[in-house]
C-alpha cells in the first residue's frame, strides 16, 4: 500500500505531465510498489529526457528544491535535480547513462522501449518495466534489487 502522501504527490505529478509533451516514467520504489512490490517508498524518482529534465523542472518551478544541471559520477551520469511536494522529495534524472565495464558510457535509456501503463486510482501512470529495472540494477551492481525485480517479474 501507498501512503496517501504519496498518492497526492503523485496526482500533482500526474497531472502535470499528462498532456505528453514531456517523455517521462515513474522508477525506483514507487513504480514498484504501483506494480505490485511490498516497498514502502521514501521518495518519487523520475526518468526523462534532458529536455525532460528542464521542462519538470520549469513546471514546478515553485517546487524546486535543487535546479537540474548535468552530473556525472563513477557509474552514471544524468541532469539531475529535485522537487519538494507537500514534504516529499521528487528525484528528476534526465538522460541517464551508466558506464559500461569496458569503461564506456551506454546511451541514454530509450524509456518508449520500457515503458508500461500501470492504473492506479483513477491515474494512468507510466512506469518502467519490471525486467527492465532488473538489468539497470544489474548493470549498476546492485544484484540483490536486481534479482528481488527479476523473480517478482517472473510471477507476473
Amino acid at each position: 500500500m501507498i501512503d496517501p502522501a504519496f498518492v497526492a504527490v503523485l496526482r500533482q505529478i500526474v497531472t502535470k505531465l499528462q498532456d505528453g509533451e514531456v517523455n517521462w516514467v515513474l522508477t525506483g520504489s514507487v513504480s514498484f510498489a504501483l506494480q505490485g512490490l511490498s516497498l514502502e517508498p521514501h521518495d518519487i524518482d523520475i526518468q526523462t529526457d534532458e529536455q525532460g529534465a528542464y521542462e519538470i523542472e520549469r513546471r514546478f518551478s515553485s517546487r524546486v528544491s535543487r535546479n537540474v544541471m548535468y552530473s556525472a559520477g563513477e557509474r552514471m551520469r544524468s541532469h539531475l535535480g529535485a522537487l519538494l511536494i507537500d514534504g516529499i522529495e521528487v528525484e528528476i534524472m534526465g538522460d541517464i547513462q551508466k558506464r559500461l565495464e569496458d569503461g564506456t558510457w551506454e546511451a541514454p535509456v530509450d524509456l518508449n522501449s520500457h515503458r508500461c501503463f500501470v492504473h492506479f486510482e483513477g491515474l494512468q501512470v507510466p512506469v518502467l518495466s519490471l525486467e527492465y529495472e532488473a538489468q539497470a540494477y544489474q548493470k549498476m551492481g546492485r544484484l540483490e534489487r536486481a534479482e528481488m525485480l527479476r523473480r517478482f517479474g517472473q510471477r507476473g
